[in-house]
């Protein structure tokens, strides 16, 4: 089993979704509001989205779409500490 190592302001949504990009392509809030396992809101994904990419970890790619960055994938294979990413800019940890 891969030993992740994830920053403070991560959560278990922000982990589904890199898993959810790990998959596929790209992806949208929306989307991932339906496919996701989660009781979470297009909303709430959409800020998780914009946190995993002030670190970095997916970028977007058009208007809400997104896609896995290489440390988003390295992070998920366990070779990336998430702490040394850049931090989400001030007012958007929710």
């Amino acid at each position: 089993m891969t030993m992740r190592k994830p920053a403070e302001w991560m959560c278990s949504l922000d982990e589904r979704i890199l898993e959810y990009l790990n998959d596929e392509p790209w992806t949208m809030p929306h989307v991932l509001e339906h496919e996701l396992s989660m009781d979470a809101s297009e909303e709430r994904i959409r800020e998780r989205c914009q946190l995993l990419a002030d670190a970095d970890l997916i970028e977007p790619i058009h208007s809400e779409m997104y896609e896995l960055t290489t440390w988003g994938r390295l992070y998920l294979e366990g070779e990336v500490d998430a702490r040394n990413q850049p931090r989400p800019r001030p007012g958007r940890v929710l």
